[in-house]
């Protein structure tokens, strides 16, 4: 039994799977857990910043689905984090299924502000097609490869069948065009959502693999970060050592004696360890895996390291003096009227017209707190070439487009403030995606530890956490926290399968 409370664990990265495990762990009794942290903050892509003296997400924004169910949100409420309307039942019982019925506006590309109900055919068109996309699932014979030439194809199919077409004969041109654009515009939200370039990028048969929980998704007043530093209060001083980022990790070490794993820092420090969780994120690992670990990961591992998507999704801020947009209005719409024919969700010259990938806003609620701000969203490669321009450069190219499709020539932003997740070394990107050819049993290879299954050396080597080994829950804060949560278990089970006696259950 000591000797298992002895196990020396080593940690990499402090973002919240990190941050859970750790407590796990120590909650459970162990004695010897360290968490090294490349950057000098915790929380990873967990970030709070402000613009001005208004509170603004730089990374996760919302707790999806916060119900019973959902680890963040019931440590959120633990700690008073929340308004008091994000606790009620009413709200926990909403099942939204990942989309939030926010109340729209809808202005195009030559300065109108338009009729919501021109387009919202299109929308409940699209809802419905992203709805039978993901019911491919493990049904082995998806009728396209990914989720965009899915949802294209039976725009066009739908577009022969005057009953179920997006647009009839015998409307206006005008209204039928707009529902065309309405079309692009979703599915560059999905791009967002999805923190992919394209949704020709996103695998139709393994998108049904992510799962929602019921609750109207809500925010934290005072920043998601408040999260962080109460889970970081409760874990020892010495337990993370921050600005460490780790060169190597040596697994299967039989000279080490009874340390089988040494991790090598990028100053030189090494440590030797029974075991490491590695919780770096995928667009990170994607980078490094074949530097980073000596022995190099078995083929199966590197292969779905590989496949599984990671892109870059942004977010811009922007504040004014007065809104532009209606009163209760939640979401604002962008539609480019020369983007009816083709159905398009990324454009064709990065550099010229970058600005075109970002949907639109949404409005940060309530007024009352945050004044007039839009954060405006924009993913993929075009997100990624915003990430190499100014500030000054970026607050231009916002300050236009609004003009241009309010029709207003005089409105100009008091600050713009704006995300770069891509070019940050330690990410590399925002979350991930289920790409093409992807299936389940790539999100079994990305949590399977080392040794693999079948070996004789010592178990439990090197584990792995964080959003993008969650078979189910993958982009999103619940799904990094519980796979902490999962390997700090998976060691405690081994250590008590292994003992007489039994390790203290946490309480976390």
């Amino acid at each position: 039994m000591a000797k298992s409370l002895n196990a020396k664990i080593v940690i990499v990265g402090c973002g919240i799977s990190g941050i859970a495990a750790a407590h796990r762990l120590i909650k459970a009794g162990y004695r010897h857990v360290r968490i090294l942290e490349a950057t000098g903050r915790a929380g990873g892509r967990i970030k709070t910043s402000r613009l001005g003296d208004k509170v603004v997400e730089i990374g996760a924004n919302w707790i999806h689905g916060p119900s019973e169910e959902n680890p963040v949100f019931c440590l959120a409420r633990q700690y008073g984090l929340l308004d008091p309307e994000a606790l009620t039942s009413e709200n926990q019982a909403v099942d939204i299924g990942g989309h939030p019925l926010w109340i729209p506006n809808f202005f195009s590309s030559s300065g109108r502000k338009l009729n919501p109900e021109d387009v919202s055919l299109a929308l409940e068109i699209f809802a419905d097609l992203l709805n039978q996309g993901s019911e491919f699932q493990n049904q082995k014979g998806e009728p396209f490869a990914s989720v965009g030439e899915f949802i294209r194809s039976e725009v066009q199919t739908r577009q022969s069948q005057q009953n179920n077409a997006v647009v009839k004969e015998d409307e206006d041109p005008a209204v039928r065009s707009l529902r065309l654009c309405a079309i692009s515009n979703m599915l560059k939200v999905e791009c967002c959502v999805n923190g992919a370039h394209s949704m020709d990028e996103v695998g139709l048969g393994a998108f049904g693999q992510y799962k929602t929980l019921p609750g109207l998704d809500c925010t934290f007043p005072g920043g998601f970060e408040g999260l962080i530093q109460k889970l970081m209060s409760e874990l020892p001083d010495d337990v993370v050592t921050y600005n460490r980022p780790v060169r190597r990790v040596h697994w299967n070490n039989a000279e080490c004696g009874e340390n089988p794993v040494t991790v090598e820092c990028h100053d030189g420090e090494k440590m030797l360890a029974d075991h490491v969780i590695v919780s770096v994120p995928l667009g990170y690992l994607k980078k490094e895996c074949s530097s980073l670990f000596q022995p190099p990961l078995p083929l199966h591992k590197l292969h779905s390291i590989q496949r599984l998507g990671f892109g870059t999704n942004n977010k811009v801020f922007v504040e004014f003096d007065e809104p532009w947009w209606d009163a209760d209005c939640e979401v604002i719409y962008l539609l480019w009227e020369d983007e009816q024919d083709a159905m398009v969700d990324q454009v064709s010259d990065v550099q010229k017209s970058w600005i075109k990938k970002l949907f639109g806003f949404t409005v940060l609620k309530p007024t009352e707190r945050y004044g007039h701000v839009l954060c405006g969203w924009i993913a993929g490669h075009e997100s990624e070439y915003m990430e190499t321009l100014s500030e000054l450069e970026v607050a231009h190219a916002i300050t236009q487009l609004i003009r241009r499709f309010t029709g207003n020539p005089v409105i100009t932003p008091r600050r713009v403030l704006r995300s770069r997740w891509f070019s940050d070394p330690w990410t590399c990107g925002s979350y991930s995606y289920l790409g093409k050819g992807c299936s389940e049993q790539d999100l079994d290879n990305m949590m399977e530890p080392l040794p693999p299954r079948g070996s004789k050396s010592q178990p439990l080597q090197v584990l792995f956490a964080g959003e993008a080994t969650h078979p189910s829950y993958f982009s999103t804060v619940h799904g990094a926290l519980l796979t902490g949560r999962r390997e700090a278990d998976r060691l405690i089970s081994h250590y008590s399968s292994t003992s007489l006696s039994e390790v203290p259950k946490s309480k976390l």
